[in-house]
């Protein structure tokens, strides 16, 4: 491979043997190095090939001037996605999660992390793109001596669930997060406030809507409508009852196709209940 262009110490334009033209990355690749001179192979970490200049730009602007331990920082966290998730990634989350964690860096220097509100939702749904968001803060923390606050981990997981390619899966996933994430608003408004602990009905309640909401968002209809049942715990839970309805309104915004049986509004009403009895425990 022959150099064509020296973005940096470790980022070059080479041109095979193919006529293709490459960004390569790695320690030391363009150190000392001029257009025409071969590529050192054995350096080379990342490769891909130049689709269009838009993309090579974003890669200039966004590397040009990072340090090298940054760089083996960037690098190190990916090549660990990559073994955790069994798949390579696109130039476009090479330029996303760099961006993103050169603005965390910055803003953790100046004592100033933020909140994610998804943080709860993505440790319960996507354990494995969360496990390596935790190995991208410890990998921080070795290579430049900086502690990322804990949210940061939820915030770089959600940079790999969406870089993967799923065929809609992710987009899929998406949906049901957000459905989860509604009905638990729906049910904190509902009555106020609703433990966030790791007690057991609240784990018990979320378990059975992450279930509820994937029948939501594939249409899914179950149950066999049991009259007596239902009339049982409007009567006896009605504030709970109430929040089911609030919830069946929703829902069936969400997913025009999906009709949420009397069966469906029985076992919901019933978690709701000892969700709110366990509060009030």
């Amino acid at each position: 491979m022959i150099i064509d262009k020296v973005f940096n110490n470790n980022i070059v334009q080479v041109i095979g043997q193919n006529q293709l033209e490459y960004i390569v990355m790695g320690k030391g690749l363009g150190f000392q190095k001029k257009p025409g001179d071969f590529v050192d192979l054995d350096k080379i970490e990342k490769k891909f090939v130049l689709e269009d200049g838009e993309t090579t730009q974003e890669l200039y602007r966004v590397y040009l001037d990072l340090p090298t331990e940054q760089m083996e920082l960037f690098l190190t966290i990916i090549k660990f996605a990559e073994a955790v998730l069994d798949q390579s990634f696109e130039p476009s989350l090479f330029i996303a999660l760099a961006d993103h964690l050169q603005f965390a860096i910055q803003r953790t220097k100046d004592n100033l992390p933020l909140h994610n509100p998804l943080a709860w939702e993505v440790r319960k749904f996507y354990p494995r793109e969360y496990e390596i968001g935790k190995q991208a803060l410890r990998l921080t923390q070795h290579y430049l001596g900086i502690e990322m606050a804990e949210d940061e981990a939820a915030s770089i997981a959600l940079h790999f669930v969406n870089a993967q390619k799923d065929g809609g899966l992710v987009e899929k996933n998406h949906q049901i997060t957000q459905i989860v994430v509604d009905i638990l608003e729906i049910v904190r408004l509902h009555f106020g406030v609703i433990p966030t602990t790791d007690s057991i009905s609240y784990n018990r309640f979320v378990t059975h809507i992450q279930y509820f909401a994937q029948r939501v968002a594939n249409g899914l209809i179950q149950g066999k409508n049991d009259a007596f049942l239902f009339e049982q715990v409007q009567v006896n839970y009605p504030k709970a009852f109430q929040c089911t309805s609030r919830v069946k309104n929703y829902v069936e915004q969400a997913n025009p196709d999906f009709k949420m049986g009397q069966d469906e509004q029985v076992y919901l009403t019933i978690h709701i209940q000892r969700l709110n009895e366990s509060h009030h425990s």
